[in-house]
């Protein structure tokens, strides 16, 4: 129940920050890799700065392929979803990516986590209402595909995130190692193929901000996958980001077909109830 909780308020302040890099990317402001580092930055520090004062670093070197092949998706995730971020309408992003769950829920059984009756109805609902939306064209095409790699490519690192804190990492470690990686790669991509010195947009106070929102998802969902099964946790996550994200569709953005993605919200509401019993 806790978990849930974590997941849906942070997603609040995911939505916030993905609604300024949509902004961003297409005012042409910023280069989508400087754009990173903006957004990784401010987190990354945070989860040095949890090993350093809490002691928190509990790293195995058993973990190496799997933490090492997350570390290589993740990159390509992170490029993948802002340019699908960036492209796509923001309520499409945020139904599309709901597919990551039935995929997630098979892993979970295959890692034998337990699912229990309701929760597996929550989900149920859940993906019922993402189909209620194709069949009434509530998402347009644009970003479509963008966006559902990100669905598919989150299983995969999800599935090692949760497996590594489970069997040898720590959290605060697994998540700075991936970071520090991710950081890193993007800083080299901003200043040989972008051309640019990301830290310059730190001067700008909208830069900061949105650093400093996108960290507390990122900080809050990382912990969130240790209270219950990956298949639940991610559940409430793009569910309340579905909703979150249609709300600033709609204020914001100005995007259509609102009945019919107010009906499905209704059922993504009712499939995240199902998943805190």
């Amino acid at each position: 129940m806790f978990g849930v909780l974590i997941v849906f308020f942070s997603t609040f302040f995911d939505e916030i920050s993905n609604s300024l890099v949509k902004v961003e990317l297409k005012q042409k402001q910023i280069s989508l890799y400087s754009l990173a580092v903006v957004n990784s930055f401010t987190v990354t520090l945070i989860f040095i700065a949890v090993n350093i004062f809490r002691r928190e670093f509990i790293f195995s070197l058993a973990s190496l392929p799997t933490i090492s092949i997350r570390a290589i998706l993740e990159v390509i995730l992170t490029y993948i979803s802002l340019t699908a971020i960036a492209q796509a309408e923001r309520s499409t992003y945020g139904f599309i990516r709901i597919l990551t769950m039935p995929l997630l829920l098979l892993v979970d059984f295959f890692l034998n986590y337990q699912i229990n009756n309701y929760q597996m109805a929550g989900i149920g609902v859940i993906i019922l209402s993402l189909i209620l939306l194709f069949s009434y064209q509530g998402v347009k095409k644009q970003g479509a595909w963008l966006s559902l790699a990100t669905a598919v490519l989150a299983v995969a690192t999800i599935s090692l995130y949760k497996y590594d804190i489970t069997y040898y990492n720590s959290v605060a470690a697994e998540q700075t190692i991936i970071y520090l990686a991710l950081l890193i790669f993007l800083l080299l991509m901003a200043f040989l193929k972008a051309k640019e010195n990301p830290f310059i947009f730190f001067r700008q106070k909208i830069f900061c901000f949105q650093s400093l929102l996108n960290a507390i998802p990122s900080f809050l969902n990382s912990y969130a996958y240790v209270l219950a099964p990956a298949s639940v946790i991610l559940s409430a996550f793009r569910s309340s980001a579905v909703f979150w994200s249609v709300a600033s569709g709609k204020v914001y953005f100005h995007e259509k077909h609102l009945l019919v993605k107010a009906v499905c919200l209704i059922l993504l509401i009712g499939g995240i109830i199902l998943l805190a019993i």
